[in-house]
């Protein structure tokens, strides 16, 4: 194995569980750091500096929401969760409190390994997770100019659809939740204006869908949030 592989850190009490993904995430030639504890695992996420962090929530010292919670003080570090919490509410509160995915037990090999691919990428784009341009079929979004375009046409958006949009845009292919994008976008005492979101997501889509109640780049999480596609849906 390379040395210059991704160095994944995985957090997960059950034994067999956790051997049977590290040697899934070993084949596929990541580098795997485990850990059993709350506690264990913040140390080797603060001494071994890991690329990406698998986290199960049900933890037997510290609970999985407040492990990530900790975390995101001082630290960016990409968090995909695997927990058998299959709850709007733990799916919701994780990614509130700054974990950047979420599987449910049981899941996928294909699935797991398609999303650590997609987060590892995401942080790799540029310093900040940022980008210039992003584009996906014939949506286009040129952040720094401002410029949004649906194949040839340029699309006119307020700012306020701007910045929903370019929040969705740096966090393409993963859910940005309710709270999330009204904090982001409108600041922390909108968090329970949710009928905003509906509002501006509406009007988002009926100037970039061909077809808005069919949307093939804004998608609803229901109950959770919205993803803005990396790759068009037919």
């Amino acid at each position: 194995m390379k040395t210059t592989a991704p160095l994944l850190l995985l957090i997960e009490d059950d034994p067999q569980f956790r051997l049977l993904l590290r040697t899934t995430l070993e084949s596929q030639d990541y580098r795997v750091l485990t850990a059993a504890t709350g506690r264990d695992g913040l140390i080797e996420a603060r001494n071994q500096r890991p690329n990406l962090l698998i986290l199960d929530l049900g933890l037997p010292d510290i609970d999985g929401q407040d492990l990530i919670r900790r975390l995101r003080i001082s630290s960016e570090l990409p968090i995909i969760v695997l927990s058998a919490r299959d709850q709007e509410s733990d799916i919701t509160q994780a990614l509130d409190n700054g974990a950047d995915d979420y599987l449910t037990k049981p899941f996928s090999t294909a699935e797991l390994m398609s999303r650590i691919k997609a987060l590892l990428r995401r942080v790799a784009k540029l310093p900040g997770g940022a980008q210039e341009t992003f584009q996906v079929g014939e949506l286009k979004i040129e952040l720094t100019k401002r410029r949004v375009f649906v194949g040839e046409r340029e699309v006119h958006l307020t700012p306020i659809e701007f910045r929903l949009l370019s929040v969705l845009v740096r966090n393409a292919g993963f859910v940005v939740t309710h709270r999330q994008l009204l904090e982001k976008v409108w600041g922390a005492s909108y968090v329970e204006h949710s009928h905003y979101l509906r509002i501006y997501m509406g009007q988002l889509r009926h100037k970039i869908e061909s077809d808005p109640a069919r949307p093939r780049y804004l998608l609803t999480e229901a109950g959770v949030g919205y993803r803005l596609c990396e790759e068009e849906i037919q």
